[in-house]
């Protein structure tokens, strides 16, 4: 195997044996140690290591990030997710009773009406999951404004509410009164720096992600820069990404997307003659496989989708995937099956264990070539 990118210790009594059930092809029955998840950014960006699994041949071997150039080749397309990540956790307080929340602002609805979870704050710093509802209820916001529940968006569930919100420019607001969303695993709250990637630029509507789309994290302008030198392609699109299902681990709900004819036009060159179009991230996939027929040809495109790519479903457009390592319950899972199936995947996933390599948004990261 490559040398690795040099890494604290971690200590996990289990690991190894999480590894051998995976050796066994029981993906589904791992059980992630907690002791894996990373609780703080590296402290340099492409610091990470990358863990690289190869379908046909089914070798996995380890690198630190910084060798992505020398593991792609010239002609392969790079598509990344351009949108930047909003601070979009802010405090309120729920009228009748002054219960304190913290309220995730997930997506904003062409109607101008937004998706948002609240949730109760644990005394840590993070939150925990509380019922939703009732319709009705208003919540006082930290800085001023207010936001009304009124139904669910799935009326099935109710982690998530359609609101009205009535703040003259909620986006502006969060900026001055919001921050980035954090989840228990971490160790603390991290600047809103901390959670943008290279790739993200202002969207011409004013809206962003919920959460970094964090497979674009550890690229660095001087990566970028020799992945181009070598001859790498570089691909946006933009899907702007909701609030995570934490706890319950639900698939994907309606997020726009924009695949911009350029990259269209790119991806369709690249597969033509011969290029590899790997997706940075898993939002890339989503984007690109809305955006081509069934012959994987991609077209330009605007709009919403709530695609789940399953392995029934298969890809169409997507060679490979840059991605963080994903909790065994996520949708994601779904995805990296149907492009590496599931005897690599648990390769993979194995190996991450053996070598303690970090899982979440700050983690480690793994590519999948065909």
């Amino acid at each position: 195997m490559s040398a690795a990118a040099p890494a604290a210790p971690v200590t996990c009594p289990t690991c190894d044996d999480e590894a051998d059930r995976l050796d066994a092809g029981r993906l589904a029955d791992l059980r992630l140690p907690p002791e894996l998840s990373a609780a703080a950014p590296a402290p340099r960006r492409d610091a990470v290591r990358l863990l690289v699994g190869r379908q046909g041949s089914g070798e996995v071997s380890r690198h630190g990030f910084r060798e992505l150039p020398g593991l792609l080749r010239a002609g392969d397309v790079l598509v990344v997710n351009t949108s930047q990540t909003l601070p979009a956790a802010l405090d309120g307080w729920i009228d009748g009773g002054g219960a304190p929340v913290v309220v995730h602002f997930s997506t904003r609805r062409d109607d101008g009406r937004w998706v948002v979870e609240l949730r109760s704050p644990d005394g840590r710093g993070t939150t925990v999951r509380r019922p939703g509802g009732p319709a009705g209820a208003q919540v006082r916001l930290e800085g001023g404004g207010r936001l009304v529940l009124e139904h669910p968006l799935d009326p099935a569930a109710d982690r998530l509410w359609v609101a009205s919100v009535r703040v003259p420019d909620l986006v502006r607001h969060l900026r001055r009164h919001g921050r980035p969303i954090r989840y228990g695993y971490t160790a603390r709250d991290q600047p809103l720096s901390a959670h943008q990637t290279v790739f993200g630029t202002p969207s011409a509507d004013g809206r962003g992600s919920a959460e970094m789309p964090s497979a674009g994290r550890p690229f660095t302008a001087p990566l970028v820069t020799a992945l181009v030198s070598r001859g790498v392609q570089i691909a946006p699109i933009e899907l702007h990404t909701g609030v995570a299902s934490a706890e319950a681990h639900e698939p994907p709900y309606p997020e726009p997307y924009t695949v911009p004819a350029g990259t269209a036009w790119q991806v369709n060159a690249a597969r033509a003659a011969g290029g590899r179009v790997v997706a940075v991230g898993t939002t890339a996939v989503r984007a690109l496989e809305s955006a081509a027929d069934g012959r994987g040809r991609v077209r330009a495109a605007h709009g919403w989708t709530d695609l789940v790519i399953t392995p029934e479903r298969g890809v169409r457009a997507v060679d490979g995937l840059l991605t963080g390592l994903h909790e065994p319950q996520a949708s994601h899972l779904l995805m990296l099956r149907a492009l590496s199936g599931d005897g690599l995947l648990a390769r993979v996933y194995a190996e991450a264990l053996r070598g303690r390599f970090r899982w979440h948004e700050f983690g480690d990261v793994n590519l999948l070539l065909p």
